[in-house]
């Protein structure tokens, strides 16, 4: 096989980054890369490409024998498996944008590779922009990754940062993320952090060699969170960001989830503002290193196809070094968690299973503690998401058991116990 290989592409889907990918290219002529046929829903609607490029027979482009790479950009997470599956089974190699899609058909895609042998690149869907899952795969063994912090979603970052800087309504907000494009009209997947869990569960995998299906990860997204909440954080000079965060224990297992967490200023999360991403990767030596780009909108996930459709001209493929060639690192949820909640009325708070608390405010109509909480608790109980309930993360809110009982022999000694 030549070393430079000629890419003939069959592309489904003409939207945002379907349309973004047809015009990079043909500013890239260097990448030796042609789309020869494009798969749509809609014949009708007008597009700026040539008519007989388009196809609505998806079949046209899977037994074209000329088209050696398949890029699928569509929001379908059904008929997007489909396609991938039938293109790796055919010996095409496979670009996807369908961060749904992976997270929903992981193991199933993870045994394709292993049978076909065939590429399936997807740095597209996590982070637009930044090159975070080829980063996890290559430079950082995971016996030296500690933690991986990212903000994943630029939708909710865009209405956090609008109820903060503007001072605007969760409502306003969302509308204003409407109307310019970043959220979509039925924003569920993005306001209630289902699209932030579906990037987490794949690069979990590439971060630590971790499969785990979205429902079984820890998530909320920025749904509960009040004005009161951000009256709060400003009073004690933090932001708040929607964090999907894992960390690896001195046990060896990995705590991971995805919430609403209040981020000092002198973070650099913190200064992660309106759509972008960013993630910060702490490893044994090389201490913290941050990534920040566009995380969605048409150019920056089409630079990202772009990089892998460049990668696929020498034949490179994931190894998921952390799966398959380490002992992969187990998921645990027995740790302890520093959260703030803040809630209408003490009666729906929980407040016996919580180890202790540290700060309550109740004499405004709405109320908040600040205490540590087992994660199970979290994990296994519906309270903090329910009757107007609010709870965000602290920063550094992950404590151990080994931290918990020299705090707890603290406390004990100072009151005079021990």
């Amino acid at each position: 096989m030549e070393t430079h290989k000629q890419l003939t592409i069959g592309l489904f889907g003409f939207g945002v980054v379907g349309e973004g990918l047809y015009k990079v290219l043909q500013q890239t002529p260097s990448l030796k890369a042609t789309i020869k046929k494009v798969c749509i829903k809609d014949p009708g609607k007008k597009r700026e490409a040539p008519a007989e490029l388009f196809t609505t027979d998806r079949q046209v482009i899977l037994q074209d024998p000329d088209i050696n790479v398949i890029v699928e950009v569509i929001n379908e997470s059904g008929p997007a498996f489909e396609i991938v599956s039938t293109a790796l089974r055919s010996g095409k190699s496979v670009v996807s944008a369908s961060k749904k899609m992976i997270a929903e058909h992981l193991p199933e895609l993870l045994q394709l590779q292993k049978e076909t042998g065939a590429s399936f690149l997807y740095e597209s869907a996590a982070c637009a922009s930044i090159p975070v899952i080829r980063n996890l795969e290559e430079y950082y063994d995971n016996d030296l990754l500690h933690s991986i912090k990212a903000i994943v979603n630029g939708s909710t970052n865009f209405i956090l940062t609008k109820m903060f800087e503007e001072k605007l309504d969760f409502h306003e907000a969302l509308l204003l993320a409407q109307q310019l494009g970043f959220a979509e009209s039925d924003p569920t997947l993005d306001v209630e952090g289902y699209d932030a869990a579906n990037k987490w569960t794949f690069l979990l995998t590439h971060a630590y060699g971790i499969v785990v299906e979205t429902g079984n990860l820890v998530f909320s997204g920025i749904q509960h969170i009040q004005a009161g909440d951000a009256v709060v954080a400003r009073e004690k000079h933090y932001d708040i960001k929607l964090v999907a965060q894992a960390k690896k224990l001195e046990n060896g297992k990995v705590a991971a989830f995805v919430l609403p967490q209040f981020i000092r200023h002198d973070e650099p999360l913190s200064f992660v503002r309106n759509e972008y991403n960013g993630v910060v990767i702490e490893s044994g030596f090389a201490d913290k290193q941050f990534f920040y780009g566009k995380g969605a909108g048409s150019f920056p996930t089409a630079s990202a196809v772009l990089s892998d459709l460049s990668a696929l001209r020498y034949q490179y493929k994931y190894e998921y070094k952390k799966l398959y060639h380490h002992i992969p690192h187990e998921l645990t949820d027995d740790f302890y968690i520093r959260v703030y909640v803040s809630f209408n009325d003490w009666k729906y708070i929980p407040r016996d299973r919580f180890e202790w608390i540290e700060e309550w405010h109740a004499e405004t109509d709405r109320k908040y503690l600040i205490g540590v909480i087992h994660f199970r608790e979290i994990a296994q109980n519906g309270w903090w998401k329910e009757n107007g309930t609010s709870l965000l993360l602290t920063p550094d809110p992950v404590i151990e058991d080994v931290e918990i009982r020299k705090l707890k022999k603290k406390s004990l000694e100072l009151a005079g116990i021990v």
